[in-house]
């Protein structure tokens, strides 16, 4: 007789947002299952498990950087887990310098905003690792990993779900934070047409020979967008947004010829560049769902919607999607089923302003500067120094991202 395991929520992905989720509801009252793919991030326990982290990361820095927004540190301090990262390893940005392809430029300041830093800058692995860490001490959790799932069962008042090992999973919630291509997604028949943005984001690590001073360096080209953002010491990490077969060629160039074509983009604000991490692409793209909760099933981070990187905005939207959805999950408003229809509804409205804002914001962005129409050329240039002199827009404009 098959029997399953019952829990209130299962979590499907154990990557930053969900793992930041399942951290979120550690004082909820609610049992949680946590399912990923992949095996555990944190080293064998054991006697110099954290000397043997540190020396791994001080070998090489991770190429998936992420820019780390004030609302969204607030909310990984609230579960504990930016106290355990190596504050060596994190990068305050205290300017923005955003130029167009004339000298037209706009600037961000986090004097000017009255904060202590814009972002910050820190290596996926690194938080990933925090939040593991966090996990590992939490009761009401329980961890699945490796696993994979296999099949998923909606009821109307449960769900179950079935691993390929062939565990079951008994829930009154899902939640999808399983990524761009979320199995969870399919299998709660929410689906739409990702746009195609024509783009790789090119990303690598660079040493170089130029004080950074915590400026986060942005220009927007006919072919691309370039962005240099500010790593510990003389160190920036570089995404790079062109077409595929600009990707392509990146790709196949020596260490220094990438160097001297990054260099030359860039023109030369930081000096002579040298690589210390390989390079790598992935393809982007827009995805905007009709809804991003179903029956029993609720979609978090890159399951949610996908966005141009420009704005660095894709994985705080996804903590801003984890943060809500816990707030709803811990004060239910005496609603016992934390996998209710009318709980979830609340959550889809409450996401939805947040995530169009940031996706037409960055679609509007991307189409206005990677266009060679001599008008918008025009446009976008003046619009930016125009921009960049008038503070109370400037403020308005940062202030959804600092959240």
């Amino acid at each position: 007789m098959k029997t399953s395991m019952q829990y209130d929520v299962v979590i499907i992905g154990g990557g930053l947002v969900g793992a930041s989720l399942a951290a979120a509801l550690k004082d909820s009252g609610l049992t949680l299952a946590l399912v990923e793919a992949g095996p555990n991030p944190l080293p064998p326990a054991g006697e110099g498990a954290n000397e043997s982290l540190r020396d791994a990361l001080l070998d090489d820095w991770d190429s998936r950087i992420y820019a780390i927004s004030p609302g969204s540190r607030r909310f990984l301090e609230q579960s504990g887990a930016w106290a355990k990262l190596d504050p060596t390893r994190v990068a305050p940005v205290e300017e923005m310098r955003v130029f167009g392809d004339t000298l037209s430029k706009l600037e961000f300041s986090a004097y000017q905003m009255g904060v202590s830093e814009l972002a910050c800058i820190l290596e996926n692995r690194a938080l990933q690792h925090a939040l593991w860490q966090v996990l590992q001490h939490q009761d009401n959790l329980a961890f699945f990993h490796p696993a994979r799932c296999k099949a998923l069962s909606i009821g109307e008042a449960s769900t179950e779900l079935t691993l390929e090992d062939g565990q079951t999973l008994s829930a009154r919630l899902i939640v999808g934070a399983d990524g761009r291509n979320s199995w969870v997604r399919n299998q709660a028949g929410i689906s739409a047409a990702p746009v195609d943005y024509h783009q790789h984001g090119v990303v690598a690590n660079f040493n170089c020979e130029q004080p950074h001073r915590g400026i986060a360096h942005q220009w927007f080209q006919e072919d691309g967008i370039l962005a240099l953002l500010p790593l510990p010491g003389l160190r920036v990490s570089m995404v790079w947004s062109v077409s595929p077969e600009k990707s392509a060629a990146l790709l196949a160039l020596s260490p220094e010829e990438l160097c001297s074509q990054v260099a030359a983009a860039s023109h030369n604000t930081l000096g002579n560049l040298q690589l210390i991490t390989a390079p790598a692409a992935f393809p982007l793209r827009l995805l905007t769902l009709p809804q991003i909760s179903a029956p029993r099933v609720a979609l978090i981070g890159d399951a949610a919607h996908n966005m141009h990187p420009l704005a660095g905005q894709g994985v705080n939207t996804g903590f801003r999607d984890a943060r809500q959805l816990a707030e709803l999950l811990t004060y239910r408003g005496g609603c016992s089923d934390c996998g209710d229809a009318q709980l979830l509804r609340r959550y889809d409205r409450k996401r939805r302003e947040d995530i169009h804002t940031m996706q037409a914001t960055t679609y509007g962005l991307k189409q206005l500067f990677c266009n060679d129409d001599p008008v918008l050329r025009t446009l976008r240039n003046l619009g930016l120094d125009a921009t960049n002199h008038i503070v109370p827009l400037k403020k308005r404009l940062m202030q959804h991202a600092l959240n």
